[in-house]
């Protein structure tokens, strides 16, 4: 091999030897590089142990994160943890040396503990009439009910007072032939109310019924007429809004009037003198022993624990009782008298009462009678108190309507 040929050779290797060393340094320089602009300034939150960080917004040429640890949250400050599927799981120098394409983003979640840099004015507290409307929407059916009444809401924007309510519309309703009802919702209590004069209450949600039958007939279009005006008027001075309700009125008062007419019924027993009469003093310590009461209306009545009348006693002959005509009164018949859908439990209560006759006519000397003056038997007895009594009562049980109830109360008065 000549000198030229061993030169070339030389000259390639060496050439080589250049080019390798050229690419080592190059990809030295670049890998260098790459680490100053990529490597994470902090600890990984999914595989180091050290203090999480906290996130600052990220910057407009990128889509992650970046994090410094000057922002570094409390140490309790939970951190949302991250999921990965173990098929697809990314390997652990990846999450080292992350890339564009390739890294997972980490979200702190923001640091709830520490303190805002700009004063926040605490939260309002919350007004009665921002409470929710659930709160005031159980009107109980023993005030109102949209059956028996024809009812009128209204949402009040300040407190109102009761008094000033019920004065307001009075000589306009005093024209009316049924009653009216009103509801007014406490906000201490957190419940419905009726509305008394002598009540001091200030209320911001009205309810406002007028009765659509009593024992004189249904509502006529006249009433609703004025009544529906009244409210207008009233809803007009409270600067409030009156929802009236859209339904056939008169329809509705026709139809609960034939079920009061089918259900309307008054029991008498009659007890007759067998030849002399009955003194008034005789009878009122009968009947005060008895616990009954004389009242105003002429009737010596007997009242159950709630105050709710279970059956009376009147005069059978034209005379009404007072407290000063009993002490010369004298008569030859009484009449204890049972309201069939005002009593609560009326078969039991028609029993007591037939009792009680039964020892005023031993006491007094009289006998029991129809209204045809024909003597009463058991068996007369037992048939009124369960075709005229019981089988009334389960019909307005059915209807919705107990006898006794706060709503046959109204309705049968």
């Amino acid at each position: 091999m000549t000198e030229l040929q061993m030169g070339l050779i030389g000259l390639g290797a060496t050439a080589v030897v250049g080019v390798f060393a050229y690419n080592k340094w190059q990809e030295y320089r670049h890998r260098k590089l790459a680490e100053a602009v990529f490597k994470p300034q902090h600890e990984d939150v999914l595989l180091g142990d050290g203090p999480k960080m906290a996130a600052r917004p990220a910057v407009a040429e990128r889509s992650e994160p970046e994090f410094r640890e000057d922002e570094a949250p409390a140490a309790n400050e939970r951190v949302e943890p991250v999921f990965v599927d173990s098929h697809s799981a990314v390997p652990e120098d990846d999450y080292l040396s992350p890339s564009f394409d390739e890294s997972p983003v980490v979200e702190a979640p923001p640091a709830v503990d520490e303190p805002s840099s700009v004063d926040q004015a605490p939260p309002e507290p919350l007004e009665n009439n921002d409470l929710p409307e659930i709160a005031a929407a159980a009107l109980p059916p023993e005030l109102l009910d949209p059956r028996l009444e024809f009812i009128v809401s209204m949402e009040l924007v300040e407190p109102v007072s009761a008094i000033q309510i019920l004065h307001s519309q009075r000589d306009v309703l005093h024209r009316l032939n049924k009653p009216v009802h009103w509801a007014g919702f406490n906000e201490r209590s957190r419940e419905w109310e009726r509305l008394l004069p002598d009540r001091d209450l200030h209320l911001r949600r009205l309810r406002v019924g007028l009765q659509l039958v009593n024992r004189m007939g249904p509502v006529s279009d006249g009433d609703i007429t004025i009544f529906a005006n009244a409210m207008q008027a009233l809803a007009d001075e409270l600067m409030a809004v009156a929802d009236m309700p859209s339904s056939r009125v008169l329809d509705q008062a026709a139809e609960i009037d034939r079920f009061c007419a089918a259900v309307d019924l008054e029991i008498g027993v009659n007890l007759i003198s067998r030849g002399n009469a009955f003194a008034g003093t005789k009878i009122r310590a009968l009947a005060e022993a008895a616990g009954m009461v004389l009242g105003i209306d002429g009737l010596f009545t007997r009242y159950d624990d709630a105050g709710r009348a279970q059956f009376s006693l009147q005069n059978y002959e034209s005379t009404q009782f007072t407290a000063e005509s009993v002490r010369t009164l004298t008569t030859h018949g009484l009449t204890f008298v049972l309201d069939v859908p005002r009593v609560d439990h009326g078969e039991r209560v028609f029993m007591q009462m037939t009792e009680l006759a039964r020892r005023f006519a031993d006491t007094l000397q009289g006998m029991l009678v129809d209204d045809n003056r024909q003597p009463l038997s058991e068996s007369q007895l037992d048939h009124i108190r369960r075709e005229y009594i019981g089988k009334p009562q389960a019909t307005m049980a059915t209807f919705g309507l107990p006898a006794g109830s706060a709503q046959a109360l109204r309705l049968f008065s």
